[in-house]
């Protein structure tokens, strides 16, 4: 069932057109069912248009562990010269990077962003 969720969360994510009008309905979704991937795509999506959103969309009702996730995004785009320590730190990984490393340990690799940081972490 886990390889189900997994597979059926990247389809969608392939195949959704992320608006400023449906990002935070799809973020939310994705957060309620702890689709990291599809949380990570729309965070990016965040990033990338910050200027079309800021004054247009409130963000009153979304959860404050969002925010981690959000600077988080914003951090991997900060300069080149930090790549090699983001390559190693777990806390700045991508989901798809997280969900691998996982996998080469046995490990589960759904859940969410955090879920798949700590168990990594715990079996470093």
């Amino acid at each position: 069932v886990v390889n189900l969720k997994l597979e059926a969360e990247a389809c969608y994510a392939r195949s959704v057109t992320l608006t400023v009008g449906n990002m935070l309905d799809i973020l939310l979704y994705a957060d309620s069912k702890n689709c990291a991937l599809l949380k990570e795509l729309v965070i990016d999506f965040m990033v990338e248009n910050w200027e079309g959103i800021i004054g247009k969309v409130s963000f009153q009702d979304v959860p404050g562990s969002i925010t981690t996730d959000l600077l988080t995004a914003m951090g991997r785009g900060e300069g080149k010269d930090k790549e090699s320590s983001k390559r190693t730190d777990c806390n700045v990984m991508r989901v798809g990077t997280l969900r691998k490393k996982l996998h080469e340990k046995g490990l589960d690799i759904d859940g969410s962003r955090e879920a798949m940081i700590a168990l990594l972490k715990e079996n470093l």
